[in-house]
């Protein structure tokens, strides 16, 4: 008799956070990482009045210890301490995003690091202008202090004179030598906000007590213009592949390789099967399973160059919708596993891996309406297994 055909289960979904829920109206930019116990930590952007990037922002956590199937209470873990003044630059008229009253305080772009000892990374910006860091010994039970570690952002100014600085978004990673890599980008800020950006990292080679800038990884030019948020990912061989968003008329994902994570950055490439909406995308690697040993790259990001008006400019942002899953074995060269995790709207992802080797996807997602495809009504964090996303239904 054949063999019976194995039953792969679909992907269980829970929404963790909701617009318009505890008085805040959007939560956005979604983070996640797995602590060396087996802990989930999922963080995202709490904005209270608008569902703008600037304006009332605090950061929030939740903390499971089953694998993501149940969470603790929502909890602030950023910048609860004295406010800060605003950047300038959220003043500045020429800017898309100047929103928000004088007295507002934009806490931004949450990014972890889950150490190998145990020990949980946390790196935020406030205001986009200057950058703190806490760590957990407890796995994010408790935090320590928070100490500004933007003198790390100001070794970028002599090539790059910002105005704007910011990680991530997302999370960021530990190499095997044990230096700490966060993946950043800092803007002059000259047409908006967010403009004229550079890719790069910092980077800690003493356990986050000292941090420092790494070299240019991805200009803001006519090959890659539009630069902005980032991710990063060590390779089999030790390299470290960042891979950016950028408003690159190719409208694929830009990677940049650099065999420490902070030196040498080879000349930024685009990656054929990875589309570019113009979107955060998440990145981490899996460390193989028992049935298939070998380690392996995810991705994910909205698979989609649609636009709703049929424009369809190369190099403008695109329906952000279809956020799907891909998987890479020869450390990013090709791209050969896809699986639609979510369809219809739905944007911003981060990746993570639970020790069974159960991937975690945090992602936004949406809804469609009468008028407009929103997708920024939930947080929703999804559990699937490898087999799932290499079944081919």
């Amino acid at each position: 008799m054949p063999a019976a055909t194995p039953v792969i289960s679909p992907p269980e979904k829970i929404n963790l956070f909701e617009e318009k829920t505890d008085g805040f109206v959007s939560y956005r930019i979604p983070g996640i990482v797995v602590t060396a116990k087996g802990t989930v930590l999922v963080y995202c952007e709490a904005r209270k009045f608008t569902g703008q990037d600037w304006g009332e922002i605090e950061v929030h956590a939740q903390r499971s210890a089953d694998g993501g199937k149940t969470f603790e209470p929502v909890r602030q873990i950023a910048h609860t301490g004295p406010r800060l003044p605003r950047n300038p630059v959220a003043t500045d008229k020429k800017s898309k995003k100047s929103v928000g009253g004088p007295t507002e305080q934009t806490v931004n772009n949450p990014v972890m690091i889950a150490d190998r000892d145990g020990t949980v990374h946390f790196i935020y910006c406030v205001e986009y202008m200057r950058s703190f860091y806490r760590r957990s010994e407890d796995d994010g039970v408790t935090w320590s202090e928070p100490r500004e570690i933007t003198s790390a952002f100001e070794e970028f100014r002599a090539k790059w004179p910002w105005r704007v600085i910011a990680t991530g978004p997302g999370h960021a990673i530990q190499l095997k030598t044990g230096r700490l890599v966060v993946p950043v980008w800092v803007a002059k800020s000259e047409a908006a906000a967010h403009a004229n950006a550079i890719g790069s990292t910092i980077y800690s080679d003493d356990q986050g007590q000292t941090w420092h800038a790494g070299e240019i990884a991805v200009p803001n030019d006519q090959h890659t213009p539009g630069t902005s948020e980032n991710i990063a990912v060590e390779l089999s061989d030790g390299r470290v592949m960042l891979n950016v968003r950028t408003r690159a008329l190719a409208n694929r994902r830009v990677v940049s390789f650099s065999k420490d994570g902070a030196t040498g950055w080879t000349k930024p490439e685009f990656v054929p099967e990875l589309l570019e909406p113009v979107c955060m995308a998440g990145l981490v690697r899996h460390p193989g399973t028992r049935s298939s040993p070998q380690p392996f790259l995810l991705f994910s990001n909205p698979d989609s160059l649609d636009r709703a008006d049929g424009k369809g400019v190369p190099g403008e942002r695109r329906d952000r919708k279809n956020v799907t899953v891909k998987a890479s074995y020869d450390d990013g060269r090709t791209w050969p596993v896809s699986r639609l995790l979510q369809n219809g709207p739905s944007a911003y992802s981060d990746l993570a891996v639970l020790p069974d080797g159960t991937i975690l996807c945090f992602y936004e997602n949406g809804g469609e309406n009468a008028k407009t495809s929103w997708p920024y009504k939930y947080l929703t964090l999804a559990r699937l297994s490898p087999e799932w996303l290499t079944h081919n239904p």
